[in-house]
């Protein structure tokens, strides 16, 4: 399967950077290069990409400092590249933003596919009531051209599109989250775990599956999920309430289900 759009590569290594180079501009990116933290930035302010693949041991500044600049003013996906193997430095990594991680030394192969899945992740092609928390609805449908007769209904006054629960509004259609009137800035996969819970209601995703979701794996069965990877996923969810300002001990809206996974809490008596 080939990509397409745009890719900056941030590696100081000269030969790694230009095999990862190589391997995403084959599969048809647009593919631009720097060999250290500040030109890394530079180079995705300057052409705005679709993901970014980070070296996490840079000379000048680190992959640390350099996602926390970028997410600044990106929601490009990021994906680490680390030889590090304390797992804390991952988990830093994606603390600050970051979306993905591949461990050095990597398949090409592997590098390509963590792309490709970011680059296609469902965006949701259905437009969402703004009413009860996961559920949907069909906007109606235009009137008929060649039925002058047919009185024209009046129409309530058109409502936002996408999915609401106690006060978190979120536009599927837009990629944007609002608390009340104010809006909340998510990384692409802090969105799209949140449509994910809001989605599924009150049944619990676990942690797995929500790796092997953000992996474009089978839900529930298939493919091999590692601790890093469950790690992950309890890095993101913690990223998320934080900028929700939810709690993880009273919950307005995303409920730890211990030892199995993740879900909505339930609906408040004002909503």
């Amino acid at each position: 399967m080939g990509a397409s759009g745009v890719a900056v590569v941030i590696e100081d290594d000269d030969d790694i950077r230009e095999v990862v180079h190589a391997v995403l501009e084959a599969s048809g990116l647009e593919v631009y290069a720097a060999g250290n933290g500040v030109d890394g930035v530079d180079a995705v302010r300057r052409h705005n990409p679709d993901v970014i693949t980070l070296d996490l041991g840079l000379p000048d500044i680190d992959g640390i400092e350099v996602t926390r600049r970028v997410r600044e003013f990106s929601d490009a996906y990021i994906i680490m590249l680390t030889a590090r193997a304390r797992e804390v430095d991952t988990l830093q990594g994606l603390a600050v933003g970051a979306d993905d991680f591949v461990t050095k030394p990597f398949r090409p192969r592997e590098l390509l596919a963590r792309v490709e899945t970011l680059l296609r992740r469902p965006r949701g092609s259905k437009l969402l009531s703004g009413s009860g928390g996961g559920t949907t609805a069909e906007l109606p449908p235009a009137l008929a051209l060649n039925a002058p007769t047919a009185p024209t209904p009046v129409q309530p006054a058109a409502e936002p599109s996408g999915l609401e629960h106690n006060g978190l509004f979120l536009d599927v259609a837009t990629r944007t989250t609002r608390v009340g009137t104010e809006e909340v800035q998510l990384t692409r996969t802090e969105f799209d775990l949140l449509q994910a819970l809001m989605e599924a209601g009150r049944v619990v995703r676990s942690t797995t599956g929500l790796a092997r979701w953000l992996h474009a794996k089978e839900y529930e069965t298939g493919g091999y999920v590692s601790e890093s990877e469950e790690r992950a996923i309890q890095v993101h969810i913690a990223n998320l309430r934080r900028k929700l300002g939810d709690s993880a001990q009273s919950p307005r809206w995303v409920e730890t289900v211990r030892g199995v996974g993740y879900r909505l809490a339930a609906k408040t008596s004002e909503n």
